[in-house]
């Protein structure tokens, strides 16, 4: 999978094995993961509850392309975090966008997508996309020509300049994270995503949240959380367990939409949804575990406190070196801003992805014991860090620090 190499712009170490927040490679040299594989593994290696549904599962039926009772237990458990009653599997948070676009073109009738600067949504033609000379340009070879034109790319946290593009009414859908988060982080200004909740309701377009990453920074996502109003989430990464699966949730009148044009291999077309493998009693097994057993609301405050003892301990280390940084926060989520004020859209966030500054720093701590955080994203807390782990990672970024700044 290219991402293993692409990721790591020197040879990665092959893995033999893992526990807890640490992992082994063939050469016996143990990591401590702040990466956690890009978010798929915040509950750490080998957690129990998920072992217990995996094994059990398997020697139960992992796949029936039937209904299991975990399945409602999970949307009813969904239901109360994030406040959308109904949801809908896939394996991946790229197929829940996906069919979410889908949904939505349906039911407006309209065409075209609007993103904002910095996102990512997945491997999907209308999303792989940026702001060109030209207009909006595909990122990536591969990608149809004409996929790139339904695609609107706006900057995030501006209310202007979104409702010059939705008073056009030809916007089916406005998709985005809550705060952006594969650009380093990008948080939301005060009433921002309210303003962009009102403004889609006013003229007719529908909202998506994207939470495949921030549901692990708090209990019931940042939707649930911030109490946020909207027609659709998607959550994915196997909710942090490794495992495949995604799910996208809705408002009940969109539920009775898709019901209504369900596909089925007679009759009437119906909406573009639907998967062998989605909603398979393997994945909905593991679902259940992690909401009952691993993301309950006394393990996010936990790593929220860690989250707080990260970035403080950045900005410790920064202060030493009279560096006019700041480490950005959001729950579990830090890291490094290289600007005098936190970034409040795509293109101020770029101004940190310093691909050197980043590699360098990854190598160095690679090589001292910590698997760092990739180039757009940050050091993660997963439920497994402990204090001590947050300790050691400040202290070898510290060090790192002291030995770039004394070289020059």
């Amino acid at each position: 999978m290219a991402w293993m190499v692409s990721l790591n712009r020197f040879n990665p170490p092959f893995i033999r094995s893992a526990a807890g927040a640490v992992f082994t490679d063939v050469d016996g040299n143990d990591y401590l993961d702040f990466n956690v594989a890009d978010l798929s593994m915040t509950m750490g290696y080998g957690p129990a509850p998920v072992v217990r549904a995996v094994s059990r599962q398997v020697l139960e039926g992992a796949q029936f392309l039937l209904p299991t009772e975990d399945a409602l237990v999970v949307c009813q458990l969904l239901a109360e975090q994030v406040g959308l009653p109904c949801w809908q599997f896939t394996l991946s948070a790229s197929g829940a966008n996906i069919e979410v676009m889908r949904i939505a073109r349906h039911i407006t009738g309209r065409e075209k997508i609007v993103v904002f600067d910095g996102h990512y949504h997945g491997h999907i033609d209308e999303t792989l996309v940026s702001q060109g000379a030209e207009g909006v340009e595909h990122e990536q070879l591969g990608l149809p020509k004409g996929s790139a034109s339904q695609t609107l790319i706006l900057p995030f946290n501006d209310l202007a300049a979104l409702e010059e593009v939705l008073a056009r009414r030809d916007v089916a859908l406005v998709l985005t994270e809550p705060a952006l988060t594969n650009c380093t982080l990008v948080r939301p200004t005060p009433g921002y995503l309210e303003g962009v909740r009102r403004l889609t309701a006013q003229y007719g377009s529908l909202l998506c949240l994207d939470e495949a990453h921030t549901f692990q920074f708090a209990h019931g996502g940042l939707t649930g959380s911030w109490q946020l109003k909207t027609d659709f989430v998607v959550l994915g990464k196997g909710l942090g367990s490794g495992i495949a699966f995604a799910l996208y949730g809705m408002t009940r009148e969109i539920a009775q939409h898709l019901e209504h044009f369900t596909d089925s291999d007679i009759g009437p077309p119906g909406i573009a949804t639907g998967g062998t493998l989605y909603a398979s009693a393997l994945a909905v097994s593991v679902a259940r575990a992690c909401l009952e057993e691993v993301l309950t609301s006394d393990n996010y405050q936990r790593i929220n406190h860690l989250g707080a003892r990260l970035a403080n301990g950045l900005r410790r280390a920064f202060a030493t070196h009279n560096l006019p940084w700041l480490a950005f926060q959001l729950g579990p989520r830090s890291g490094y801003c290289l600007t005098k004020e936190l970034p409040k859209n795509g293109a101020e966030a770029n101004l940190s992805m310093d691909a050197e500054f980043i590699d360098c720093r990854r190598l160095f701590m690679a090589n001292r014991g910590i698997w760092d955080g990739i180039l757009s994203a940050g050091p993660q807390v997963s439920f497994v860090h402990t204090e001590s782990d947050i300790d050691r990672y400040v202290d070898v970024a510290t060090k790192f620090l002291e030995e770039l700044f004394s070289a020059k």
